[in-house]
């Protein structure tokens, strides 16, 4: 099959396509036919030699998918060769095929064409259990979420999905065409943070009580900004490192606001656990995509052997929703 090879650390000019083994399914997976694979900013540090794979997945990049299964393991149930689907992967989606756990499968929802499903996987499940899952943000209705970067694959999802279950949305972009976007997407209140400082306009927008859940993908730089934001009993959730790894915490403010901090991944969870991550996404989100209350965001889809311009638009942040790579 042909893949998309690192062939050593470095920028988007180190992909290359090359023709590599095909996968074999083991007992409790299955071989997808690969349709697209999207863009995550997991696949850029990865490039660079920052973020090798877990053990025993792929070598090759790609977090998530669309397709068709080809094979199945003996001991897979419910799904059969000729089933279109999107995956959550561990790696391989830069690839014409990939074997992938059966717990870590969606079936390609009805209204979604089968190229553009493999922009869901990811974001949808990043955001189901990182923002509504009870071991982390626990958003209800009524309650007010601020997303960092409103404009990414995330950021997107996370409006909708957010501003369809009643809660009030703050998101951050850094233009004016990304501010609007977001609006458009449901964000109640937008903000350019290249022209307004963000706790500051939360504060004001909120009557100086914040915001109950934050999802972050800067880190350091915002960890006290992000602290100012939230509301007595807040959570703020951190997926993402763009702004550094290390920043000073005021744990008297933390206490007093009786709020949590909570670092958050699931690239590197075992397999079980990402399939009940999956299985929550599937009966939460999914049914608001086939309603048409969620869709998925496409700034444009390239093809494989366009990988390396792939992660230049990306890295540049140019793009609004997912990057995505034809595939077949």
């Amino acid at each position: 099959m042909r893949a998309v090879v690192i062939t050593e650390p470095g920028g988007p000019e180190v992909l290359e396509v090359q023709e590599v083994s095909d996968p074999s399914p083991k007992s409790d997976e299955v071989v997808i036919d690969v349709a697209a694979t999207a863009l995550n900013r997991a696949d850029l540090l990865q490039r660079q030699g920052n973020y090798p794979p877990p053990k025993g997945a792929s070598p090759y990049l790609g977090m998530e998918c669309s397709g068709t299964i080809a094979a199945v393991g003996d001991a897979v149930a419910g799904w059969s060769v000729g089933d279109q689907v999107c995956a959550l992967l561990s790696g391989g989606g830069y690839a014409e095929k990939v074997a992938v756990p059966v717990g870590q499968l969606l079936p390609v929802p009805h209204n979604v064409a089968l190229v553009d499903a493999a922009a869901l996987p990811e974001a949808t499940c990043t955001v189901w259990s990182m923002a509504f899952g009870a071991e982390a943000g626990r958003l209800q209705g009524g309650e007010r979420f601020l997303v960092h970067g409103g404009t990414s694959g995330i950021g997107t999802i996370a409006i909708q999905i957010a501003h369809g279950r009643g809660a009030a949305v703050f998101a951050t972009a850094g233009t004016p065409r990304k501010v609007g976007f977001c609006r458009s997407l449901g964000a109640d209140v937008a903000i350019n943070y290249r022209e307004e400082v963000f706790d500051e306009r939360i504060r004001a927008e909120t009557g100086g009580h914040g915001v109950d859940v934050i999802l972050d993908n800067m880190g350091a730089a915002y960890l006290e900004r992000n602290l100012d934001s939230l509301a007595v009993g807040g959570r703020l959730i951190v997926l993402g490192l763009q702004g550094g790894t290390k920043g000073e915490l005021n744990l008297g403010a933390l206490l007093a606001k009786r709020a949590t901090v909570h670092a958050a991944g699931l690239r590197g969870r075992p397999p079980a656990q990402k399939a009940a991550v999956v299985s929550e996404t599937h009966a939460n989100v999914w049914p608001m995509i086939e309603s048409g209350t969620v869709r998925p965001i496409i700034d444009r889809i390239l093809t494989l052997d366009d990988a390396g311009e792939a992660h230049r638009l990306v890295e540049s942040s140019e793009h609004i929703g997912k990057v995505l790579l034809r595939v077949r």
